[in-house]
């Protein structure tokens, strides 16, 4: 079994930034991508940013240019790091990890979420 546990929401104003962190544990063999995913009140989960084991990262074009998402390998980690937040940004933010649990197994995992409220 594989957890992911996020930190790092909280309530900010517009224009300021926040750092989201999440830490991937359990039966890891390796991890392919890993990313962060968002929800809004009434909307669908939607893609924020994601990064593969290389280090190639992919942005929703709403996010460009203020979000920055890192990895760290050897410890599993994934990082969000949100500037210029906008009122928009608003949702429960999702970790998840492409991991795979041996040779053969592969499964997408995902995290209870965290919570960013940016107020005007």
């Amino acid at each position: 079994q594989v957890q992911l546990v996020e930190s790092g929401g909280g309530l900010v104003q517009a224009g300021g930034s926040l750092r989201l962190s999440c830490a991937a544990s359990g039966s890891i063999f390796s991890i392919n991508a890993m990313g962060w995913y968002r929800q809004a009140p009434g909307n669908q989960r939607e893609l924020v940013a994601v990064i593969t084991s290389g280090g190639r990262t992919n942005y929703a074009d709403s996010v460009k240019g203020r979000f920055t998402i890192s990895r760290d390998n050897a410890k599993n980690t994934v990082n969000l790091q949100m500037s210029s937040l906008k009122p928009e940004d608003s949702a429960v933010y999702y970790c998840n990890a492409d991991v795979r649990t041996s040779v053969l197994g592969r499964m997408d995992y995902w995290g209870k979420g965290t919570l960013v409220t940016v107020s005007l």
